[in-house]
């Protein structure tokens, strides 16, 4: 009976039920027979054998009756005993019933009908075999230190089991968890991207297209004039070409690691000035601070509002003249862009940057990192594009 209660303890993550099953049953039938020979009771055909067998039987029906194939084992085993066919054994010949009656959470009814059957057991060995009160209490003083153990086990690996369970749907939570926070991070990404994708698209566009307007005023009167505008034009759709397909083969990877492309940073701010006034805009930058101490994304964010801040002032008609001012200071970074443009206000018919994804796309960027932005005609004359971005959160 001791290996019944080991192979409960074990097999269950290595069989299937139905092995377990078959296996406690095999032990019923050979354990209750040689049990009762090695505590001197005789092997019978009328007596041990038919008990073995029906106790077998019961092991098999348990998962569908746990509690009825309980009762009906302590019923077999007393009508035994009552016709003096078995001579031995009260509790421990209904083991493996008893043992999962308190796997599967019944232990007031193994412990209770324990108790009753070893109640009668005492009343019987003492009233009707007229034994000695030592050898009563010896004998029944047994069967309660069996009963009390197969409790003590079953309790244990229920709990084992258990924490075990526990354990399990944490760790599929967490799995889970990350997973969502995966997807979460992707599509945050994808988001980016798309702002990325618009800023260097709507950029490309505008000074290509003066580029290309320039070519097209001058290619009969001026031919060297239109030459150097399509060059320079073919120059910055290049560049943008290669910033495209570093998107495009993030896209197409579903990678979620960091964008890094060739204006990303602060550093690539030179060259974005340069081919704004190569589109016929005078553009002044003016530094002031540390720009190394600025972290990755407020440099992005700082970098992306000055290129859209300056793509708006390309495609207005009349700016002849634009300011860019970046203030590093140990607490935040200030951008500032300023032209001498007639813009739309923002939400007017005709003003699409403002109502568009190119203010929108600046204003999350901002909110995204704890900053405020404003937007709208500069002192005087002209537009203005402010933002101030925190440097720590």
């Amino acid at each position: 009976m001791t290996q019944a209660a080991a192979l409960m303890d074990r097999s269950p993550a290595a069989l299937p039920s139905w092995a377990v099953t078959a296996i406690l049953a095999l032990l019923t039938l050979v354990g209750v027979p040689m049990g009762i020979a090695l505590t001197g009771g005789g092997v019978t055909v009328d007596g041990a054998l038919p008990l073995a067998w029906t106790l077998a039987l019961l092991v098999l029906l348990r998962r569908r009756w746990p509690v009825a194939t309980l009762l009906a084992a302590v019923a077999a085993v007393t009508a035994m005993r009552g016709a003096g066919l078995v001579e031995v054994g009260w509790i421990w010949p209904a083991t493996v019933l008893f043992a999962h009656a308190v796997v599967i959470g019944r232990i007031g009814w193994a412990v209770g009908t324990g108790a009753v059957i070893l109640a009668y057991a005492a009343s019987w060995e003492w009233a009707v075999l007229g034994n000695s009160a030592d050898l009563v209490s010896g004998r029944v003083g047994g069967e309660v230190f069996w009963l009390a153990l197969v409790v003590a086990v079953g309790v244990a690996y229920r709990n084992r089991r258990g924490w075990q369970e526990e354990l399990a749907a944490r760790v599929t939570q967490s799995a889970y968890e990350r997973e969502l926070d995966a997807r979460r991070r992707r599509a945050e990404e994808r988001v980016r991207i798309a702002h990325e994708l618009h800023d260097l698209v709507s950029h490309t566009l505008a000074v290509v297209g003066v580029h290309l307007n320039v070519a097209l005023d001058t290619l009969d009167s001026a031919p060297a004039e239109a030459r150097d505008a399509l060059e320079l034009a073919q120059d910055v759709r290049g560049k943008a070409m290669t910033d495209l397909r570093a998107l495009v083969d993030v896209l197409r990877d579903g990678s979620a690691s960091t964008i890094e492309s060739p204006a990303a940073q602060l550093d690539g701010l030179a060259g974005l000035i340069e081919q704004v006034r190569a589109a016929g805009i005078e553009v002044e930058l003016r530094e002031t601070g540390d720009r190394s101490a600025v972290p990755a994304p407020v440099a992005l964010a700082s970098y992306r509002i000055v290129q859209e801040a300056l793509t708006n002032t390309v495609r207005h008609a009349g700016a002849t003249r634009a300011l860019v001012e970046l203030s590093y200071e140990p607490a935040r970074v200030t951008v500032t862009v300023t032209d001498d443009g007639t813009h739309a206000e923002p939400g007017d018919p005709g003003d699409t940057d403002s109502t568009g994804h190119g203010i929108a796309g600046m204003r999350e960027r901002v909110d995204a990192l704890g900053g405020f932005l404003r937007v709208g005609p500069a002192a005087g004359s002209g537009f203005m594009v402010q933002a101030s971005i925190p440097v720590a959160g």
